[in-house]
């Protein structure tokens, strides 16, 4: 898989306003109303990094989330960190 160049990345960007590009990755960072809903929307979204073999780069402080995508074999972000993404925010915005 390629990497995707920084204009293609902030054209996907546009679909995904909760998320941002910098550090050749992609990140976003959710706040749930307590450390409960944030690991469920945590467990939800691992099965679905299992089901896309992608996985994230995640912290998890009481009731915030922070996620940074990239895909590591291609040196950047690809098409597969904006699937992951848009699987995110499903899952998080069905949480709220």
């Amino acid at each position: 898989m390629k990497a995707l160049d920084k204009d293609t990345i902030e054209k996907n960007l546009l679909h995904l306003p909760d998320w941002e590009y910098y550090d050749n990755a992609i990140h976003a960072e959710f706040e749930f109303d307590n450390f409960k809903d944030c690991f469920s929307a945590m467990s939800r979204i691992a099965f679905e990094c299992e089901a896309l073999n992608h996985h994230p780069d995640w912290t998890n402080v009481y009731n915030v989330l922070t996620i940074s995508l990239t895909t590591h074999s291609a040196k950047g972000v690809t098409e597969k960190d904006f699937k992951l993404a848009e699987a995110i925010e499903f899952i998080v915005e069905v949480q709220e």
